[in-house]
């Protein structure tokens, strides 16, 4: 179990590191307790599952971050001065991450960390709701995806099948990479589509292979490509058998590489390809091909109404391209104009041309027969010289 095995070792990793103080040590270690308890009771689990030990992995990495930019500061301790600095120093920018830019996920620290159970083990919450009075609520509204022909240049610049066919897995069904790398070969049946009578597959995605949010479905596929992939690896597996038997960060190397290769970028503000843009990617694909609302909606595994299918249908709805297609209209028109414009200057130059050539072949005529009439007249004029 992926999310199992880093959690616990992290986890461990965690509160047992002596460059953290003793005391944020013990609350992380507290909490922990306290969220897997919770995490089994809220889902109805006798013991948890991948989903919810991927949750608690995410606390780690925020637990890391929000200690730092406390300058490692038992949080039993902080005042309202440090949190109100702090606070501050993210919404202004100053605080940022390893990449050089500010926290765009800070929706998450402030509903997981600030405002909730971690900062209300440290007695802290009330200096919070105090501090962040004014805190909007953040929707993350960003569209971004890739062009089907970018996601074919990508895959095409893959070497191994697995890889390839995780690619188009990833753009054809549409779900999370982590759910894909979790798949069996027993999950997966080849079967012929009753109407275009060529193979497919139907993939079946598990409840427990599935973030929380997402429906447990089976999806069948669209290309060709993922089945021809699909038959390579699944060509030698046993039922039990992984399909991908790497982690995320091995396909997201492979996935990084080609993408660099073909300099594939984000429409429409040029980010890095990631993996999580495959599935905008085909929504936005499926939106353009005629797929309506519901169907996006079952494809993505979200429940009827969704805010995320919601933001890429609007953006779709909306094609840049109609205004200009009118403004390509309007140019047609007038060329078209200008053509049959021309067109007729050219038939009224030709019934010129053809009326004077009329004209001059009666003038013609008419002085042929002039001369006709002059030589037959010289002929009897000259008989009658030569008589006298």
């Amino acid at each position: 179990m992926l999310f199992k095995d880093a959690y616990e070792r992290n986890r461990d990793k965690l509160i047992t590191d002596k460059s953290i103080c003793k005391e944020n040590r013990d609350l992380f270690k507290k909490f922990f307790e306290w969220e897997e308890t919770k995490l089994k009771r809220t889902n109805g689990l006798q013991k948890l599952d991948e989903p919810t030990y991927k949750t608690l992995c995410s606390y780690i990495t925020r637990f890391k971050n929000v200690n730092s930019w406390f300058e490692n500061k038992a949080w039993i301790n902080l005042t309202k001065k440090d949190i109100e600095k702090v606070y501050n120093d993210l919404e202004d920018g100053k605080i940022i991450s390893s990449r050089g830019k500010r926290y765009g996920d800070l929706k998450s620290y402030y509903g997981k960390i600030f405002r909730s159970k971690p900062f209300d083990m440290a007695g802290k919450t009330h200096l919070v709701k105090e501090i962040m009075e004014f805190t909007v609520k953040r929707t993350n509204d960003e569209v971004r995806f890739v062009e089907e022909e970018t996601i074919r240049k990508i895959i095409n610049m893959m070497y191994r099948p697995d890889h390839k066919a995780l690619a188009w897995l990833a753009f054809d069904v549409g779900e999370n990479i982590s759910s894909l790398l979790e798949l069996r070969k027993k999950d997966f049946f080849r079967q012929i589509n009753p109407d275009s009578k060529e193979i497919e597959y139907r993939v079946n995605l598990p409840k427990d292979k599935l973030k929380r949010t997402r429906q447990t479905r089976s999806e069948i596929t669209n290309y060709k490509e993922t089945v021809q992939y699909l038959d390579i690896v699944l060509k030698d597996l046993k039922d039990e058998d992984l399909l991908f038997p790497y982690c995320y960060t091995a396909s997201k190397k492979v996935l990084d590489r080609a993408a660099k290769l073909v300099g594939a970028k984000c429409i429409p503000k040029g980010q890095i390809v990631t993996w999580k843009d495959f599935r905008s990617s085909m929504t936005c694909d499926l939106g353009k091909k005629g797929w309506v609302r519901d169907e996006l909606n079952a494809r993505l595994g979200h429940k009827p109404s969704s805010v995320e299918i919601d933001k890429y249908l609007n953006f779709i709805a909306y094609d840049r391209h109609k205004p200009k297609q009118k403004f390509d209209t309007n140019k047609f028109e007038k060329l078209q104009g200008d053509v049959e414009q021309k067109a007729n200057e050219l038939k009224l130059a030709q019934e010129r041309i053809r009326m004077q050539k009329e004209e001059s072949d009666k003038q013609q005529a008419e002085l042929n027969a002039l001369k006709k009439a002059v030589s037959k007249l010289l002929e009897k004029e000259n008989i009658k010289v030569a008589l006298n």
